[in-house]
């Protein structure tokens, strides 16, 4: 409801019937009288004195080993829509010696966050899976209870606003605390719905890599065609080395050669 204007010829020619009664201990009356609500209030049936409900934010991370990602990506996205869930985030990664690995975020409904970690198994071999929960009743009940003394006090500032019994500058007081009382009900409701809607849905973060490779130190990289590889580079280098040697030998042969030749004719004479 928007606070009514007004004039200041108005606001003098009822100067006399504020009676003395200053703005702020009318804003303080307001916070101690409750009147009653304009409309229904939602979270009428929590208050300060209640206890806590049960309000858990669940957080998981599984880890998975599958012989290949691009299967495993189906079957993940098969167990969200299963669970009623659905991807928020996503990311592939894989190349040269590189294990090809996939994660997904998904966000499912609460009540089948057990099911969606049971299922797991069917992706492939499940290596590790963490799960942590955090507990915000306390805090839902501590806003609730914000947010219904401010919609009291707001109730009160709207009823001094129509009465309009005081001066300018304490009107224009009581239309700023207004505005103030309305800015924190909208940011203590804004936490109230982000709460909720995190209860509401569980998050599990699932990444399925492919194997580690049993020899060598590349991933996907096949053992025998890299050792036959390897093979046939040493070979080429003996190859090249024994060339690289004549260049040596034939020169050390010619003149060992011409040595003895002239060694035979020496002992000849």
């Amino acid at each position: 409801m928007p606070a009514p204007s007004i004039m200041p010829g108005r606001a003098e020619a009822t100067a006399a019937n504020f009676s003395g009664v200053g703005v702020a201990s009318a804003v303080t009356d307001g916070v101690s009288q409750e009147s009653p609500p304009s409309g229904p209030d939602p979270l009428q049936n929590l208050n300060a004195g209640s206890a806590a409900p049960t309000m858990v934010i669940r957080t998981g991370q599984a880890f998975i080993e599958v012989d290949k990602v691009d299967p495993a990506i189906l079957k993940i996205r098969q167990l969200a829509v299963q669970v009623g869930g659905y991807i928020t985030n996503s990311s592939i990664s894989g190349g040269r010696d590189q294990i090809r690995q996939a994660t997904f975020e998904l966000k499912i409904p609460a009540p089948k966050y057990d099911q969606a970690v049971g299922s797991l198994s069917s992706i492939g071999k499940v290596e590790t899976v963490n799960t942590t929960a955090q507990d915000v009743g306390e805090e839902f009940v501590d806003v609730t209870a914000r947010v219904n003394n401010s919609r009291r006090l707001e109730e009160r500032l709207i009823s001094l606003l129509a009465n309009r019994t005081g001066k300018l500058d304490e009107v224009l007081r009581v239309e700023r605390e207004l505005a103030r009382v309305r800015e924190e009900i909208e940011r203590y409701e804004g936490r109230l719905r982000y709460l909720s809607a995190r209860v509401a849905l569980s998050t599990l973060t699932i990444t399925v890599h492919e194997p580690a490779p049993i020899l060598g130190n590349s991933p996907g990289e096949n053992p025998i065609a890299a050792a036959l590889r390897r093979a046939w580079k040493n070979f080429i280098a003996v190859v090249a080395g024994s060339i690289a040697a004549l260049g040596v030998m034939i020169p050390l042969a010619l003149l060992g050669l011409a040595g003895w030749a002239a060694y035979r004719r020496w002992k000849r004479q």
